[in-house]
């Protein structure tokens, strides 16, 4: 027999819950999320931007909601929107990687991870007023030592980074 499941609070878009003795966050409705691995010739591009919960800037993928504004929107057409908005760069094509669970501890969020190619700039991105999202885009090679030199000037890191540092983190 299962715990029933207690709303202990409820906002636009997430819920908290209690089932049995677990406490975890839960999205409303059909939001989901998409996460980018924008490649340009060569380079990645990353966002920078303040985070409120963490109350620090953060190194991140560039990411955003899929359904919270457009609903029914195709993750692909979700993720061409967010790219261009945070970076201001026009993805050509994206493929999808496959879903993946945020922090399966505390939510029940997920995310698909695409890869967005045949890039184009067209404008200077930054996000939607106050976002203040800085673009970054940095060759692939470099991206281990890109990631250092931003943890030592105090960025938090993102988890989803280590898609990014991959072997190098298990490799000598």
């Amino acid at each position: 027999m299962t715990d029933p499941v207690e709303t202990m609070w409820q906002g636009r878009f997430i819920s908290v819950l209690r089932e049995g003795r677990w406490e975890y966050a839960r999205r409303n409705g059909a939001i989901t999320a998409a996460v980018i691995i924008a490649v340009d010739d060569g380079h990645i591009i990353l966002v920078e931007q303040y985070r409120i919960p963490i109350k620090e800037r953060c190194l991140e993928l560039p990411a955003g909601l899929v359904g919270d504004d457009h609903a029914g929107e195709a993750i692909e057409t979700a993720a061409i929107r967010e790219l261009e908005e945070e970076t201001g760069y026009r993805a050509g094509h994206v493929d999808l990687l496959g879903e993946f669970a945020s922090s399966p501890g505390m939510t029940s969020e997920s995310f698909t991870l695409v890869r967005a190619t045949d890039l184009v700039k067209v404008s200077e991105g930054g996000g939607e007023p106050g976002e203040d999202i800085t673009v970054h885009r940095v060759p692939l090679d470099q991206i281990s030592a890109f990631i250092a030199a931003k943890r030592a000037e105090g960025l938090m890191m993102d988890a989803k980074l280590l898609i990014l540092l991959g072997a190098g983190i298990v490799a000598d």
